[in-house]
């Protein structure tokens, strides 16, 4: 590997936020998911989760072509649950706060949440949007002010807006980069992961459930 390139991931592994996540609640197309993935690397996401509850979506793995990601799913990984109580147990355990999309009287708008700390922002999909249950296991819920006719964004826009809010604030603090000098355990073996990955061709990846038996 030429040393540009090396630096390349150097650079990209300092910016990884790990205290930033997307869940994906029942977002049935996968265009959908791999634009949401693209849009994760871009402001530094390292992990999403996506959580499969309806009985007619595909439960047994994820297919994510490289099209509408854009190569991304090379380098997010995915969590893939079918059961909500495993998948919040995981995001407890990493993420302090967990903020749903939902338009509700007591909603924080987007541009006056906390977006800097450690937090998971849940996204349903546009028909059903983020369920009951899952709302019952968040930190509340929050709106992307909109003042036109249609009162909802595609999926994958609305995530892309709601990162990027979290990219603005978490800049504005410093120490957004990390030089290799401050660099923790975790961030040298997702540098190896990254490299490991370099070395092979991944059109489409599979993601299989991790849910327990």
């Amino acid at each position: 590997m030429q040393a540009r390139r090396r630096q390349r991931f150097e650079e990209v592994v300092g910016r990884r936020q790990f205290d930033l996540t997307v869940v994906l609640e029942n977002v049935h197309d996968p265009h959908n998911i791999g634009a949401v993935l693209r849009s994760c690397d871009s402001v530094g996401i390292s992990e999403v989760f996506v959580l499969y509850t309806e009985p007619q979506l595909d439960r047994d793995h994820l297919e994510l072509g490289r099209r509408a990601a854009g190569g991304a799913q090379k380098w997010v990984d995915v969590n893939f649950y079918t059961e909500i109580a495993p998948c919040f147990e995981h995001l407890r355990s990493r993420y302090d706060r967990i903020y749903s999309t939902h338009l509700s009287d007591e909603a924080t708008e987007l541009f006056d949440l906390q977006l800097s700390g450690s937090v998971a922002l849940v996204f349903g999909n546009e028909h059903d949007g983020v369920s009951e249950e899952v709302r019952r296991r968040t930190d509340g819920d929050f709106i992307i002010p909109q003042v036109g006719m249609s009162q909802s964004l595609n999926i994958s826009v609305a995530c892309a807006v709601t990162l990027y809010e979290a990219f603005r604030q978490r800049r504005r603090k410093k120490g957004f980069f990390r030089p290799l000098s401050e660099w923790t355990e975790k961030r040298r073996s997702l540098l190896q992961k990254y490299l490991d990955r370099h070395s092979r061709r991944m059109v489409k990846r599979k993601v299989f459930r991790i849910d327990p038996d």
